[in-house]
């Protein structure tokens, strides 16, 4: 379905993310939080992308086996990192044959365990890949004639490669105006930044939806890796407050942070979000705690879905 579809239908939107699995155990244990999740029926699911060969295969394959074994929507990542333009029309008419609807096309993060010289690279940021999607669009490769649906990123508390905030929403509108059809938003805890920053893209003239992207903390590890992946994520001192009081005690802290994530919620669909994205870390629990405590009702298509 394509995202414009999505985002036209019910309001807000709700939508979860997997990353690729490593190992068999890793495997197991996606393809059961997939199996949880399924029943919720998500409008969509978004699948993140390893650079420089490390999981792009992984990636394809987890698409497109959710694709054909499940009711779920996926939405591919797709990013800029070691590719070339052949090799991105690859991987699109791959998606285009499979009935892949959308795409999320992103700068990337480098790649660690690889030595990598992004000069060699033929798209430098997103909006080079934003285009290109959309020149397959134009080429009638798809069969949907609107081609693939193209989402990018925001970051409400800032790119941390762009610590101008003036230029960083030059950019944003740039990636818009190529032809992006929805934003979807690094995790925040602060949902004064998350306003804010959808207040400044509606001065900027940026008029598609905003997906704000929430990960629920659910260890002291899980804390520390989100200060690694995120980096520049703000951590208000009353999350890391409530957080140290218990931080010897796995069960309170995931508590904790559950409950956290769980008012960012209420706050977000208090203030007429266009859809909530949740990173799962591959794990459904405390997706499914917090999904039930909204007491959003499920959509309709899950109740005919066959078990």
């Amino acid at each position: 379905m394509h995202i414009t579809d999505i985002m036209r239908g019910d309001s807000p939107t709700f939508s979860f993310e997997f990353f690729p699995p490593k190992t068999p155990e890793a495997a197991e244990v996606l393809y059961q939080t997939i199996r949880d999740l399924e029943s919720y029926m998500p409008h969509f699911v978004s699948v993140t992308y390893g650079a420089g060969g490390s999981t792009r295969d992984l990636t394809h394959d987890l698409v497109e086996r959710i694709k054909n074994t499940t009711k779920l929507d996926p939405i591919p990542h797709l990013t800029c990192i070691c590719h070339d333009e052949g090799e991105i029309e690859a991987i699109l008419a791959r998606y285009a044959k499979s009935g892949i609807a959308n795409i999320l096309a992103l700068g990337g993060d480098q790649p660690p365990e690889i030595t990598y010289d992004k000069s060699r690279d033929s798209f430098r940021h997103a909006i080079d890949l934003v285009k290109f999607i959309r020149q397959f669009n134009d080429s009638g490769a798809h069969h949907d004639p609107r081609g693939f649906g193209i989402g990018v990123a925001g970051f409400p508390e800032g790119h941390p490669a762009t610590p101008n905030r003036l230029v960083e929403m030059d950019h944003l509108k740039a990636k818009v105006d190529a032809g992006a059809d929805y934003i979807v938003t690094q995790l925040f805890f602060e949902n004064r930044d998350f306003l804010d920053f959808r207040e400044r893209c509606a001065l900027a003239n940026i008029n598609v939806p905003i997906i704000a992207g929430i990960m629920p903390i659910t260890s002291m590890s899980g804390l520390r890796r989100i200060a690694q992946l995120a980096g520049g994520a703000h951590f208000p001192a009353r999350l890391l407050r409530a957080i140290q009081r218990c931080e010897n005690d796995p069960e309170m802290v995931k508590r904790v942070g559950v409950h956290f994530a769980l008012e960012q919620c209420h706050d977000l669909l208090d203030n007429h979000v266009a859809g909530i994205h949740f990173y799962t870390l591959n794990r459904s629990d405390a997706t499914r705690v917090i999904f039930d405590s909204l007491g959003i009702p499920r959509r309709r298509k899950a109740q005919s879905a066959a078990p």
